[in-house]
Protein backbone atom coordinates (compact mmCIF):
# COMPACT_ATOMS: atom_id res chain seq x y z
CA UNK A 1 0.00 0.00 0.00
CA UNK A 2 1.15 3.42 -0.87
CA UNK A 3 -0.93 5.57 1.55
CA UNK A 4 -2.62 4.86 4.70
CA UNK A 5 -6.59 4.25 4.53
CA UNK A 6 -9.10 6.30 5.86
CA UNK A 7 -9.82 4.09 9.03
CA UNK A 8 -5.88 4.62 9.60
CA UNK A 9 -5.63 8.17 9.47
CA UNK A 10 -8.64 8.52 11.72
CA UNK A 11 -7.61 6.16 14.43
CA UNK A 12 -4.19 7.70 14.59
CA UNK A 13 -5.85 11.41 14.74
CA UNK A 14 -8.25 10.07 17.18
CA UNK A 15 -5.66 8.30 19.37
CA UNK A 16 -3.60 12.25 19.09
CA UNK A 17 -6.98 13.76 19.75
CA UNK A 18 -6.59 11.36 23.06
CA UNK A 19 -3.20 11.99 24.05
CA UNK A 20 -3.86 15.33 24.14
CA UNK A 21 -6.53 15.44 26.20
CA UNK A 22 -4.76 13.86 28.73
CA UNK A 23 -1.85 15.76 28.28
CA UNK A 24 -4.58 19.38 29.24
CA UNK A 25 -6.56 17.37 31.74
CA UNK A 26 -5.78 19.58 34.03
CA UNK A 27 -6.84 22.55 31.82
CA UNK A 28 -10.57 21.21 32.13
CA UNK A 29 -13.06 23.70 34.24
CA UNK A 30 -14.36 20.03 36.03
CA UNK A 31 -14.59 16.51 36.43
CA UNK A 32 -18.29 16.71 34.55
CA UNK A 33 -16.27 18.13 31.88
CA UNK A 34 -13.54 15.94 31.84
CA UNK A 35 -15.69 13.08 31.89
CA UNK A 36 -17.75 14.06 29.16
CA UNK A 37 -15.04 14.54 27.03
CA UNK A 38 -13.47 11.21 27.89
CA UNK A 39 -17.10 9.21 26.94
CA UNK A 40 -17.14 11.14 23.63
CA UNK A 41 -13.57 10.19 22.51
CA UNK A 42 -13.37 5.96 23.94
CA UNK A 43 -16.03 4.78 21.88
CA UNK A 44 -14.66 6.65 19.07
CA UNK A 45 -11.23 5.01 19.29
CA UNK A 46 -12.41 1.53 19.93
CA UNK A 47 -14.55 1.85 16.83
CA UNK A 48 -12.24 3.37 14.70
CA UNK A 49 -9.39 0.29 15.96
CA UNK A 50 -12.40 -1.80 14.81
CA UNK A 51 -12.85 -0.83 11.97
CA UNK A 52 -8.86 -0.78 10.85
CA UNK A 53 -8.71 -4.07 8.29
CA UNK A 54 -6.54 -6.67 10.28
CA UNK A 55 -5.38 -9.04 7.56
CA UNK A 56 -1.95 -9.24 7.27
CA UNK A 57 0.57 -10.33 9.38
CA UNK A 58 2.95 -7.87 11.80
CA UNK A 59 6.59 -7.90 12.53
CA UNK A 60 6.58 -4.40 13.34
CA UNK A 61 7.83 -3.13 16.61
CA UNK A 62 6.47 0.14 18.34
CA UNK A 63 8.86 1.66 20.52
CA UNK A 64 8.08 2.54 24.31
CA UNK A 65 9.07 6.42 23.54
CA UNK A 66 6.88 7.23 26.61
CA UNK A 67 9.22 8.55 29.98
CA UNK A 68 7.86 6.88 33.25
CA UNK A 69 7.71 10.49 34.90
CA UNK A 70 5.86 11.70 32.10
CA UNK A 71 3.10 8.90 32.24
CA UNK A 72 3.31 9.21 36.11
CA UNK A 73 2.49 13.21 35.33
CA UNK A 74 -0.63 11.92 33.26
CA UNK A 75 -1.59 9.45 35.37
CA UNK A 76 -1.36 11.69 38.72
CA UNK A 77 -3.39 14.81 36.62
CA UNK A 78 -6.13 12.73 35.88
CA UNK A 79 -6.39 11.24 39.54
CA UNK A 80 -6.28 14.91 40.86
CA UNK A 81 -9.21 15.86 38.49
CA UNK A 82 -11.12 12.13 39.36
CA UNK A 83 -10.57 12.89 43.43
CA UNK A 84 -12.82 10.05 44.96
CA UNK A 85 -14.23 9.21 41.99
CA UNK A 86 -10.80 7.34 40.42
CA UNK A 87 -10.95 3.76 42.35
CA UNK A 88 -14.18 1.09 40.89
CA UNK A 89 -14.72 -2.03 41.74
CA UNK A 90 -13.34 -3.88 38.75
CA UNK A 91 -15.37 -7.61 37.70
CA UNK A 92 -13.68 -8.03 34.48
CA UNK A 93 -10.27 -8.51 35.68
CA UNK A 94 -8.55 -12.53 35.51
CA UNK A 95 -7.68 -12.41 39.09
CA UNK A 96 -11.29 -11.47 39.77
CA UNK A 97 -12.05 -15.35 39.31
CA UNK A 98 -10.17 -16.11 42.28
CA UNK A 99 -11.09 -13.41 44.63
CA UNK A 100 -13.36 -13.39 47.36
CA UNK A 101 -12.86 -9.59 47.97
CA UNK A 102 -13.64 -6.67 45.61
CA UNK A 103 -11.03 -5.97 43.12
CA UNK A 104 -10.51 -1.80 42.87
CA UNK A 105 -9.20 -0.20 39.65
CA UNK A 106 -8.27 3.20 38.97
CA UNK A 107 -9.92 5.47 36.25
CA UNK A 108 -6.09 7.15 36.22
CA UNK A 109 -4.26 4.59 35.77
CA UNK A 110 -6.34 3.09 33.20
CA UNK A 111 -6.58 6.26 31.39
CA UNK A 112 -2.84 6.65 31.57
CA UNK A 113 -2.27 2.81 30.27
CA UNK A 114 -4.25 4.08 26.74
CA UNK A 115 -2.50 7.28 26.74
CA UNK A 116 1.08 5.12 26.62
CA UNK A 117 -0.46 3.10 24.40
CA UNK A 118 -1.52 5.82 21.67
CA UNK A 119 1.77 7.82 22.56
CA UNK A 120 4.21 5.23 21.50
CA UNK A 121 2.12 4.70 18.55
CA UNK A 122 2.40 8.32 17.36
CA UNK A 123 5.64 8.72 18.09
CA UNK A 124 6.67 5.46 16.46
CA UNK A 125 4.58 6.26 13.21
CA UNK A 126 5.49 9.72 12.64
CA UNK A 127 8.67 8.51 10.56
CA UNK A 128 8.00 5.38 9.86
CA UNK A 129 7.58 4.44 5.96
CA UNK A 130 3.80 3.75 4.87
CA UNK A 131 4.22 -0.26 4.68
CA UNK A 132 5.75 0.44 8.43
CA UNK A 133 3.15 2.55 9.28
CA UNK A 134 0.36 -0.21 8.25
CA UNK A 135 2.43 -2.39 10.49
CA UNK A 136 2.39 -0.80 13.37
CA UNK A 137 -1.54 -0.15 13.44
CA UNK A 138 -1.94 -3.81 12.94
CA UNK A 139 0.47 -4.37 16.05
CA UNK A 140 -1.79 -1.31 17.68
CA UNK A 141 -4.73 -4.01 16.71
CA UNK A 142 -3.45 -7.02 18.07
CA UNK A 143 -2.79 -4.91 21.09
CA UNK A 144 -6.05 -3.73 21.30
CA UNK A 145 -7.69 -7.20 21.07
CA UNK A 146 -5.37 -8.88 23.44
CA UNK A 147 -5.28 -6.11 26.49
CA UNK A 148 -6.47 -2.31 25.60
CA UNK A 149 -9.50 -2.94 24.28
CA UNK A 150 -10.75 -4.31 27.76
CA UNK A 151 -9.23 -1.69 29.26
CA UNK A 152 -11.00 0.72 27.37
CA UNK A 153 -14.38 -0.89 27.76
CA UNK A 154 -13.68 -1.22 31.66
CA UNK A 155 -12.68 2.48 32.07
CA UNK A 156 -15.81 3.47 29.85
CA UNK A 157 -18.06 1.45 31.90
CA UNK A 158 -16.68 3.47 34.78
CA UNK A 159 -17.23 6.85 33.58
CA UNK A 160 -20.13 6.63 32.67
CA UNK A 161 -21.51 5.30 35.85
CA UNK A 162 -19.52 8.63 37.51
CA UNK A 163 -21.45 10.68 34.62
CA UNK A 164 -24.79 9.34 35.22
CA UNK A 165 -24.44 9.46 39.17
CA UNK A 166 -22.88 12.64 39.47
Amino acid sequence: MDKLTPNELAFIALANEYCHALEHADECESREAFVEQMLKLLPRLYIAISDIEDDYYSEAFIDSALEEDVYDIVRQRVEQIMAEEDIYLEVFLEDMKYSDTPISASVAENLADLYQEFFNLIHSVQEALTETQHEMLGQCKINFVNYWGQTLCNVFRALNHIAFSL
